[in-house]
């Protein structure tokens, strides 16, 4: 249980944050940059649900909100290293299932079915919600560079579900912007060499 009955405690002032096994790092350490991002990839998603009712997109807010209590999962599973000690730990950490990832696809596969193929990329817009999730959907390709990045630098210390939720949440961002677009009716199509 997380109990935040103050919010600074001055630990922080020379530049160095905890991780989530108590450990010291810097904060611009790769581990706190890729939790960091993952943070904000959350705070986008706050963005757009700001327009899923006006919309008349509720099925997708709630969608939203389980993705965001998913993504303090990731950001919890990144801050815990050494993952080789899990079982020394005084409490079990956080990880990140293959059955979130899992639950994304299966999401990912049923929004696909109402929309027709692509004949071109999407440029980002349409509506306020699609625009949103298009945001979405480059941040959390940014966290997902970070993650692995990190899991490059620290080979076996980052849990590869939590790589693989953050690449199947871009799709999903992807695949709910063309449903915001009335089911891929008013996505809005790039086309290549226009201004020319």
């Amino acid at each position: 249980m997380v109990v935040l009955n103050r919010i600074y405690t001055r630990k922080g002032d020379k530049g160095e944050t905890s991780l989530s096994d108590g450990s010291r790092v810097a904060k611009h350490s790769l581990r706190v940059d890729a939790y960091g991002n993952v943070d904000e990839t959350n705070a986008t998603i706050g963005l757009a649900r700001l327009h899923c009712a006006a919309e008349g997109q509720d099925a997708m807010d709630e969608a939203l909100g389980r993705i965001q209590n998913d993504l303090f999962d990731v950001g919890a599973d990144l801050s815990r290293p050494n993952i080789d000690k899990d079982g020394e730990a005084k409490f079990t950490p956080l990880r990140t299932f293959a059955s979130q990832v899992e639950r994304l696809e299966a999401e990912i596969d049923e929004m696909n079915e109402k929309l027709a193929p692509l004949t071109s990329f999407t440029l980002p817009g349409g509506t306020p919600l699609a625009a949103h999730l298009h945001l979405v959907r480059t941040v959390s390709r940014r966290a997902e560079r970070m993650a692995t990045q990190l899991a490059e630098a620290e080979p076996g210390d980052v849990n590869p579900e939590a790589v693989k939720y953050l690449n199947r949440l871009s799709d999903w961002a992807f695949v709910a912007s063309r449903i915001a677009n009335g089911n891929g009716e008013t996505d809005v199509l790039w086309v290549p060499g226009a201004n020319r």
